[in-house]
């Protein structure tokens, strides 16, 4: 309910166009945390992206780095660090990270990231468990034998064992083993005093969360309900979104992720105040069509479509977009 939500509340959004603009010449650039991309939409961490397409990560590395945007790579990715570093040494990537409950570990990813020339690391902040994702319990999930998480070297780690998990989610079983139940905002200080890389925190929806995430240090938040896969019931992105952009008063960069299907989409987010936006399940359509080109179709797509509503609401760079460009419509239900 809440994954098709978010894609649908998009529309309630409606877009009120400038005329008579002369968008002959169009720039649809911007940066993410101080680097360059070819426009505002950037891919968001998708795990075991190998269990898609036989190439997984270093396919999607190729994509962004062939359309000049940034990935973000999932510390569960069945490819690794280093791996997708080489596969796309001019692209741009940043590693998404869970708190495990062997700090070392966390650690090791993190300086792994900084030494394969990661820009910046997005820290998932609402996995303290794995929510209840009935598919995964239904199937008994866990991963084919033939692959493995890359960053991990034990078996564990790796979700590789082979273990029994019984009637459970294999993959609910492995977070309630790993990743720290007893996070909170002192981790994200440890984080900060860490690594000199910027930081973003993944996974706020409200305004509190945002102020103090700002207060601790980070560079950046990322409105996300995690693909709508953790908690039922929570608001689509695109909603909460105008309330932490108001709360960080410009202080950090904000993104979005979570319903984004077009490229009307994007434009909505950034008029609402998102500096891009990250995207999950097209960028997985794409791979699983044909791997980096299928990928790089998606973006290439969204990149267009993005382009037209920009013409067509008189923009002609990314920052003349803002928030007059929008309105929110009340959605009307019939009793029939």
């Amino acid at each position: 309910m809440t994954q098709e939500a978010g894609v649908f509340l998009f529309g309630r959004w409606k877009l009120y166009p400038r005329v008579l603009r002369d968008v002959s010449v169009m720039d649809l650039s911007t940066s993410v945390l101080g680097q360059k991309i070819s426009m505002p939409v950037c891919v968001g961490a998708t795990a075991m992206q190998r269990m898609a397409h036989a190439d997984g990560e270093t396919a999607t590395a190729k994509a962004c780095q062939a359309m000049g945007t940034g990935m973000m790579l999932s510390s569960w990715a069945t490819s690794s660090i280093e791996e997708v570093a080489e596969a796309a040494p001019a692209g741009l990537h940043w590693l998404q990270l869970y708190v495990y409950k062997d700090r070392e570990v966390t650690k090791s990813l993190v300086k792994r990231a900084e030494r394969a020339g990661y820009k910046g690391i997005f820290v998932t902040v609402d996995t303290p468990f794995l929510g209840r994702r009935i598919d995964d319990v239904r199937n008994k999930f866990q991963l084919p034998p033939h692959l493995r998480l890359k960053n991990f070297s034990s078996s564990d780690l790796a979700f590789s064992s082979g273990k029994d998990f019984g009637e459970n989610s294999g993959l609910a079983v492995y977070v309630a083993e790993a990743i720290d139940a007893s996070v909170n905002w002192e981790d994200i200080k440890w984080l900060r005093e860490l690594t000199s890389l910027p930081i973003v925190a993944k996974g706020i929806l409200r305004a509190d969360d945002a102020k103090e995430a700002v207060k601790i240090g980070v560079n950046g938040i990322l409105v996300s309900n995690h693909g709508a896969r953790q908690l039922d019931g929570v608001p689509a992105t695109i909603d909460v979104l105008p309330e932490i952009v108001e709360a960080v008063e410009g202080k950090v960069e904000v993104f979005l992720d979570g319903g984004v299907r077009k490229g009307t989409d994007v434009l909505k987010a950034l008029a609402l105040g998102a500096k891009a936006v990250f995207i999950g399940r097209p960028l997985i359509w794409g791979l699983v069509y044909q791997g980096d080109e299928g990928a790089k179709e998606v973006l290439q797509m969204l990149k267009e479509e993005f382009r037209l509503a920009m013409a067509l609401t008189g923009c002609r760079r990314v920052e003349e977009i803002s928030r007059t460009l929008i309105r929110r419509h009340q959605v009307l239900f019939s009793k029939i």
